[in-house]
């Protein structure tokens, strides 16, 4: 049997995760100064997961060539 191409996994795209693993949220907060090195890794804080807002272009006109 083949899997359809749908379900299929790309490699090499990096889509925006909505979650972060737990070392990648102990290293946020440890830049933020809201968790330090004795601190339990269990239970901390949420943190916000930045996303990344593309510019459009803007479309070239004739009169901009000019």
């Amino acid at each position: 049997m083949t899997i359809d191409k749908s379900l299929k996994v790309k490699r090499g795209t990096n889509s925006n995760r909505s979650v972060m693993t737990r070392v990648e949220r102990l290293r946020i907060l440890l830049d933020n100064g809201r968790w330090s090195e004795g601190d339990s890794p269990l239970g901390i804080p949420k943190t916000r997961v930045r996303k990344l807002v593309m510019k459009k272009k803007k479309k070239k006109t004739k009169d901009d060539e000019k």
